[in-house]
């Protein structure tokens, strides 16, 4: 979802509008400020759309995309109803990751029932570094993942509640291939070419005042999903994953967030698909294992206008093996970065933010909320 609310860097040219036009078109009426509600709301075809990869475990490269926006019909009340999204996708990276791809965002019956749909490949460079803290973690396998992705969701709203429960289906047939001949004990052979089919069921409470860009609410997540032979996966393997994030605001200025996140996976579960603690500032796969933990936090105060400061810092850790839960691979996050409000109407923000981890620096172009999933 988040590559198709990608909205910042709209850089395009629009040749048949006139400049007086043009103003109006992205100047916001209450404030004068630079604004993309009007254009996005109003105005419906295929956009284009640029956006750079900062990813440290690929390196930096971009996403090329076209995103539709399918406005809802407006009511009596002139409430803003979130668009249906459809988009397709490519990228490539500097370390010769690319992938393309295709998706669906529906927010149907006033938000009743969100549906996700998915379909994609990827051929993709990443680094393997083992669970736990033995010589993998210190030394890391460098290996290629060419994979078919697949995945279709629904969720459905419990009357007018923020309860949503729901169905997940996804679909991925892959390759491995390391590049170097060496052997690697910790990883099962069957990994290497292998089909994951699994089901799976969703369990939520979200009453967050925006889905982009929240300031206030909750929103707690609960999804267990199960790969089994009969559905065509070459093995079974299971997953379960809770997170919760908060907006708590402490005044008209300043919005206090918070994120807790636990993963756990079967012990057959592939090497590629084992959780990891998902930091800013932290490369994805670094720190690996069937049990993940971490929490993190997130400080943003308006300073002017449109324009606020992030201050956030986390810590996350790992367990190798269920069978003997023993703590050990950390990580840890610090960081900062700006926010512009982009459009107001959706309450969308854009900034930049910079992460320090254990390893080394990395900068995110950040649209939305970094917590958007």
């Amino acid at each position: 979802l988040k590559i198709f609310v990608v909205l910042a860097l709209l850089f395009t040219s629009f040749g048949n509008l006139h400049a007086q036009k043009e103003e109006k078109l992205f100047k916001d009426s209450l404030d004068g400020a630079f604004d993309l509600s009007k254009w996005l709301i109003d105005l419906n075809g295929f956009i284009p759309i640029i956006s750079p990869i900062t990813e440290p475990a690929v390196g930096y490269g971009a996403t090329v995309a076209g995103v539709y926006f399918i406005p809802k019909e407006k009511s009596n009340n002139k409430e803003f109803k979130m668009p249906d999204i459809v988009g397709l996708a490519g990228g490539y990276t500097q370390n010769g990751t690319w992938f393309a791809g295709a998706g669906y965002a529906g927010f149907w019956k006033d938000d009743h029932v969100r549906y996700r749909g998915i379909l994609g490949y990827g051929d993709i460079n990443l680094k393997y570094y083992g669970t736990g803290d033995g010589f993998l973690s210190k030394n890391p396998a460098d290996f290629s993942i060419s994979s078919y992705f697949f995945l279709q969701q629904a969720l459905f709203r419990i009357k007018n509640s923020g309860f949503l429960f729901g169905a997940r289906y996804i679909f991925g047939k892959t390759t491995v291939s390391f590049f170097e001949e060496s052997k690697l004990p910790e990883v099962n052979p069957l990994d290497f070419d292998l089909v994951n089919s699994a089901m799976g069921f969703i369990g939520e409470y979200d009453n967050l005042n925006n889905i982009l860009s929240p300031s206030k609410g909750f929103r707690s997540h609960l999804s267990y999903v199960q790969a089994f032979e009969f559905l065509g996966s070459d093995r079974n393997n299971s997953r379960l994953n809770f997170f919760t994030l908060a907006y708590l605001p402490i005044n008209k200025r300043w919005t206090s967030g918070f994120r807790i996140e636990s993963i756990i996976a079967s012990d057959n579960t592939p090497f590629y698909l084992l959780p990891y603690v998902n930091l800013r500032g932290v490369p994805a796969l670094r720190y690996q294992g069937e049990l993940t933990m971490l929490a993190e936090t997130e400080q943003m105060v308006n300073v002017y206008n449109r324009w606020s400061l992030v201050g956030f810092a986390g810590i996350g850790t790992t367990a190798a093996s269920l069978e003997n839960i023993e703590f050990g691979a950390t990580a840890w996050n610090v960081g900062g970065g700006f926010r512009y409000k982009i459009a107001r109407a959706l309450g969308l923000q854009m900034g930049i933010d910079v992460a320090r981890g254990p390893d080394d620096w990395a900068f995110y172009i950040v649209f939305g909320s970094a917590w958007l999933k």
